[in-house]
């Protein structure tokens, strides 16, 4: 019997692939592969919808969660988990939620996902409120953890989203702010949500939380300005930025990161505007964090 759900349906294409040679077999998948993309681009409202909710919610001091099961729920958790290290932020400003908890990140937890009562329950344990925005992920659209999640959030007032990879049902619709919903059609390997619908959910994500951070000032043109330099690699590009930025040398680009207290983004304007670190930090926390507004003459960044 053919499945309603789009993640759920034989592919066609791919119904000899058991037959076919490796390099068949890596060409089968690019070809699917190649239209995820296109879908995601035509949820390009949605998306953006999403962004400007995510960045309202955490300007005014709410966090986002994403909420999810098996593929779903890691790929939320990675988004979430990578935006400390990329843009400096706490790591309770976003969260991601996994059925079954932190062992179904490597292992799966079969059934973890069945119960709608669990998902409500995360809500609840994480004191989620009317501040917060709660993005639900559900490759297949039906995953009873995510639909429990999405609708205790919408009774508690919070604001409310859905990601998934086929048509939900009208009861997910209801409880969610927006909806972004990208049919990238059957996998290649029927039911494994974690090729195509897994793609699409990332490419998603990615530009949410992007999105997102970049509303907040977290970037002066394409450069990330917020991060902290926590490893080598790290510490070298934040010197590499205050030096092409500013056009100093190594030597004082780490003497300003230290008076800066190692944030790129003080350290800049610091240097540009002639101040301190104090008058810095106000002068961004009056301008939304984005570089550009406490210096507007300042030009863009420009790579040699």
């Amino acid at each position: 019997m053919q499945d309603s759900r789009a993640t759920e349906r034989r592919n066609p294409r791919t119904e000899d692939i058991d037959l076919a040679s490796a390099r068949e077999i890596v060409d089968l998948m690019n070809r699917e592969d190649a239209g995820v993309a296109v879908v995601v681009a035509a949820q390009a409202e949605s998306i953006a919808r999403a962004v400007d909710i995510a960045a309202a919610t955490l300007r005014a001091g709410g966090r986002l969660f994403y909420v999810g099961a098996g593929t779903s729920g890691r790929l939320g958790v990675l988004d979430a988990s990578e935006c400390p290290p990329t843009f400096g932020t706490d790591p309770e400003m976003v969260q991601g939620i996994i059925a079954g908890g932190v062992a179904a990140l490597t292992r799966s937890q079969e059934g973890a996902e069945d119960r709608p009562e669990s998902g409500a329950k995360e809500m609840d344990d994480r004191h989620v409120t009317s501040r917060d925005f709660v993005i639900g992920i559900a490759a297949s659209g039906t995953t009873p953890f995510v639909h429990g999640a999405v609708h205790r959030a919408r009774e508690i007032g919070a604001h409310t989203g859905v990601i998934t990879c086929t048509v939900p049902p009208a009861s997910l619709i209801e409880d969610c702010d927006v909806a972004i919903v990208t049919v990238v059609g059957p996998e290649v390997v029927t039911g494994s949500t974690r090729l195509k619908a897994g793609t699409a959910t990332k490419l998603v994500l990615n530009t949410i939380s992007t999105g997102a951070m970049i509303l907040l000032g977290k970037t002066y043109g394409n450069l990330m300005v917020d991060m902290r330099a926590s490893n080598a690699k790290l510490t070298d590009r934040s010197e590499r930025i205050v030096m092409e930025v500013t056009g100093v040398t190594r030597e004082e680009a780490r003497a300003h990161l230290a008076l800066a207290g190692g944030i790129v983004k003080v350290a800049l304007v610091m240097q540009m505007a002639g101040v301190d670190r104090a008058t810095a930090e106000r002068r961004l926390a009056e301008h939304g964090g984005v570089i550009r507004r406490v210096i507007p003459g300042a030009p863009p960044p420009v790579s040699e």
